[in-house]
């Protein structure tokens, strides 16, 4: 039986499943769940074949009409040019408000699918069907759906909840090695911002996680994922500045993923220096010591994830986080560690610190 964790949002509210085989279950969701006589499948070059195609063929044998669009891998499909292809696609086809639209992918295909449903047609029904370890514990949950513009990542988007969160654990025996462990630095997060004991479980476990032993990754999906719905379930809009802890360290990699030109980095690895540069900064204006910088960093290190920016212009930097979305009347805002397990959003921050915090250890 797979695990269920309920996203509470009233009206909005939807169930997590986490098992094994659960592509399986899409047919029957699609049909008895949603009453859907159409979807929209859309996924990337790279999961297309098999995971995409196996969905269809399922919602096909029920007799449910499949609409199956392809975007290119990477994060450069979040773009509006994209978003303006799958709208036109969608109105040559006649789509119409009693579609569901599926995401089958990574976070990219999710956040761009999720997009194009809250916004076409005024709002479609939307299903996530995450396929990477990052999207199944971070970016499949809590309805941010959006698109980047050159200059900044996510700056277009919309809370758009889905109705269900399909996570099938057998889709990450095809998942490449890199991507795996992209998606361990927002696990390692979730330790960090949230959950001390998490995080001394992950240390512990440090070498069944690369191994991918399918007991601890049930375990850390369905506690991030949990950890991620009581934050969401408390301040789904982020306007209380709850929903903030959880951009530990992305507004240094959303600066990072922005000046690189969304190719460089993974968006998880991207996170992972991110991390690295705001316990830097928080150990730098006196909030914490040294202990929680150097165990963060050598997690991720253990994890194979990098931990220094390298090569990019610190000006640029600076200059894309003054576009963040955190940023209130051109004042920086950071989302810093006071302690393990517990992190809060900090404004006033000295430009001259946040410079060097951008900077490698030395040794």
């Amino acid at each position: 039986m797979p695990t269920t964790i309920r996203v509470a949002l009233g009206e909005r509210s939807y169930d997590i499943q986490i098992g094994r085989g659960l592509l399986t279950a899409v047919a029957s969701l699609a049909r008895e769940r949603l009453a859907a006589s159409r979807v929209v499948l859309v996924t990337d070059s790279g999961v297309r074949r098999p995971h995409a195609e196996f969905v269809a063929q399922s919602l096909a044998a029920v007799q449910v009409a499949v609409e199956l669009l392809e975007v290119p891998a990477g994060e450069a499909s979040k773009s509006v040019a994209e978003a303006e292809r799958l709208w036109n696609e969608l109105a040559a086809r006649k789509v119409d408000r009693k579609a569901v639209v599926v995401a089958v992918g990574g976070g990219v295909v999710g956040d761009l699918a999720g997009f194009i449903a809250a916004t076409y047609a005024r709002g479609l029904t939307f299903v996530q069907i995450p396929t990477t370890l990052l999207a199944q514990v971070d970016s499949s949950v809590g309805g941010k759906v959006g698109i980047n513009l050159p200059s900044s990542k996510n700056i277009v988007g919309a809370f758009w909840q889905p109705a269900e969160v399909l996570i099938d654990l057998d889709v990450l025996a095809t998942l490449p090695e890199r991507e795996y462990r992209s998606g361990l630095a927002e696990v390692v997060k979730y330790g960090v911002i949230l959950d001390a004991e998490f995080f001394d479980y992950l240390e512990a476990h440090s070498g069944d996680l690369l191994r991918r032993d399918p007991v601890v990754l049930e375990h850390i999906i369905a506690r991030s994922c949990r950890l991620k719905a009581d934050v969401v379930e408390q301040d789904e809009r982020e306007l209380t500045g709850l929903r903030a802890v959880l951009n530990y360290g992305h507004t240094f990699c959303h600066a990072i993923e922005t000046v690189s030109g969304y190719g460089r980095y993974l968006h998880g690895e991207a996170v992972a220096i991110g991390m690295v540069c705001a316990a830097r900064l928080a150990r730098l204006m006196g909030r914490i010591d040294d202990e929680l910088p150097r165990r963060q960093h050598a997690l991720l290190t253990r994890l194979g994830l990098p931990t220094d920016v390298e090569n990019l212009p610190e000006g640029a930097l600076l200059a894309a986080m003054q576009r963040d979305k955190k940023t209130e009347h051109g004042k920086l805002r950071f989302v810093l560690p006071s302690r393990l397990g517990h992190v809060e959003l900090v404004g006033q921050v000295d430009p001259a610190l946040v410079h060097r915090s951008l900077m490698s250890e030395p040794g």
